[in-house]
């Protein structure tokens, strides 16, 4: 079974240059992308599958993933807010994310209201949830977003809570997650 290694900041940029997170060791084998992981695990462990079979909720899992992989994770993550920190106040700071996050919403929103089911594209767990579910964990505690105009977001949320591998895996359950985030 493959692992995910934490090392202190130093040791871990010989894993990930970058030293972000995450990074995946397996064997000879390391990844240092959430994506590439996420699909390399699939291919390596196909069952559950990550991707329906109809075509059309396939590619909407792409879009949502596309969607907050480019257009909200990357302008919230915590590296762009000590930035931010530096450079503007803390209102022009939560006035940063809440456009970031409610526009991504409402896009996500648009795309999935009509193809969802307990999950973004139906009542199995794909490739959209695994993305979706952090995002949306963020924005309510976190951020303190108001997800009145996001109800099938919200629906999405609970349906994540309820599922044991998504309680475990919210940063407020490792080990190491500073107490800050």
């Amino acid at each position: 079974m493959s692992k995910v290694y934490r090392f202190d900041p130093q040791d871990f940029k010989k894993i990930n240059p970058m030293g972000t997170v995450p990074a995946l060791v397996d064997g000879d084998v390391v990844i240092n992308d959430s994506f590439a992981i996420i699909m390399y695990l699939d291919d390596k462990y196909p069952e559950p599958p990550l991707l329906p079979s109809d075509l059309h909720k396939r590619a909407v899992n792409y879009q949502a993933t596309s969607i907050v992989m480019s257009g909200i994770q990357p302008h919230q993550n915590m590296a762009l807010f000590r930035y931010l920190e530096e450079k503007i106040n803390a209102e022009e700071k939560t006035a940063w994310i809440t456009n970031v996050i409610t526009k991504g919403f409402t896009a996500l929103e648009n795309l999935l209201v009509s193809c969802a089911g307990k999950y973004a594209t139906g009542d199995e767990v794909y490739l959209a949830d695994l993305f979706l579910a952090p995002q949306i964990h963020a924005a309510f505690n976190r951020f303190q977003i108001n997800m009145e105009p996001y109800p099938t977001l919200a629906k999405f949320h609970e349906s994540y809570n309820e599922l044991p591998a998504f309680q475990n895996a919210v940063p407020e359950n490792q080990p190491d997650t500073p107490s800050t985030i």
